[in-house]
């Protein structure tokens, strides 16, 4: 099976790229500075900014895996799912997102998000917005096979991976010690193992650590 992560250089991308390596997948890893990739060798890199990328670049994949990070100019998130949204339209490829927390649902009738909840941190408000509007730009899309995977509210970077997760619906969940959390190498192995599911498809999906 042949898998794409897109900026497979960030923080998720890299355990991204490593979790799809130890399940045997042949990885293509597209960064914007091939002078910074550490991969495995067996790792296919590809020097090419998200913004540059053409619908050529993304053929024969069975998986694309978009990574995409970006704390300050938060318009980047909502134009880059634009401009992958227009040049994968027709792609057979299953397209996965990296998503954010803040727009999981509180509620069973989706009308209030975590984000807008009193206790979400200020800080993050503008993050989590850029985040959901991502989703916004795929949940109408019927012409690529995606999944949109939120993390739970704390996104760990350097723990340790333990395994032990649980895949959740669009409600926010906490997991049996009350915590919303994940490492990002546990988050790694929850997206391989949605990217290999055939049953998720064109749907929201959120992850939290056990």
């Amino acid at each position: 099976m042949k898998i794409a992560v897109l900026c497979a250089n960030g923080k998720a991308g890299k355990l991204i790229v490593e979790e799809a390596i130890n399940k045997g997948l042949e990885v293509s890893a597209f960064v914007r500075d091939s002078s910074k990739a550490r991969f495995d060798s067996k790792v296919c890199v590809v020097q090419k900014d998200i913004f540059t990328l053409e619908s050529s670049d993304l053929q024969g994949f069975d998986v694309i895996i978009d990574a995409f990070g970006e704390w300050q100019n938060l318009s980047l998130h909502k134009a880059h799912m634009e401009h992958l949204v227009q040049i994968l339209s027709g792609n057979s490829a299953k397209f996965l997102a990296v998503g954010g927390a803040g727009s999981l649902y509180m509620d069973k009738e989706h009308s209030v998000m975590f984000m807008d909840t009193p206790d979400f941190p200020q800080e993050y408000i503008p993050v989590a917005k850029a985040t959901a509007e991502v989703l916004e730009v795929l949940r109408p899309n019927n012409k690529i096979n995606w999944v949109y995977v939120s993390p739970p509210a704390v996104f760990i970077p350097d723990a340790p991976k333990s395994g032990k997760y649980k895949i959740i619906g669009e409600e926010f969940e906490v997991n049996s010690k009350g915590e919303s959390k994940i490492s990002y190498a546990d988050y790694a192995i929850a997206m391989i193992e949605i990217a290999l599911d055939s049953t998720y498809s064109k749907q929201r999906v959120g992850v939290i650590g056990l």
